[in-house]
């Protein structure tokens, strides 16, 4: 049997919600540990990093299931031609294509 992209989309739709959450209890994890005296054994520059890492992850993702809502999901923002399901298998945030990713 072979899937409709219907049931692609509801697969990346279900990766996209799972990663938003895991990147929402990331986050919520990090900020907690930026309020502990030994900020939870990182060192202030690293747990930066690694909180704006999470917030660009919530951001990426909830921008994707957006575009996923509004139909736009899946086409490269730089060409306008469908993005592999492939890539956004490996990558469900992706915006563009890999060549436009390149160019970019």
């Amino acid at each position: 049997m072979t899937d409709t992209l219907h049931d692609r989309t509801e697969t990346l739709r279900e990766l996209l919600e799972r990663q938003f959450g895991e990147h929402t209890d990331q986050l919520t994890e990090l900020t907690l540990q930026s309020r502990q005296r030994d900020h939870g054994g990182h060192d202030p520059d690293t747990l930066r990093r690694l909180i704006e890492a999470a917030q660009q992850g919530i951001a990426d993702t909830a921008r994707a299931l957006k575009r996923m809502s509004d139909g736009d999901y899946g086409v490269c923002e730089g060409c306008g031609q469908d993005i592999p399901t492939p890539r956004l298998e490996i990558l469900p945030s992706a915006r563009y294509c890999v060549p436009c990713q390149h160019r970019s």
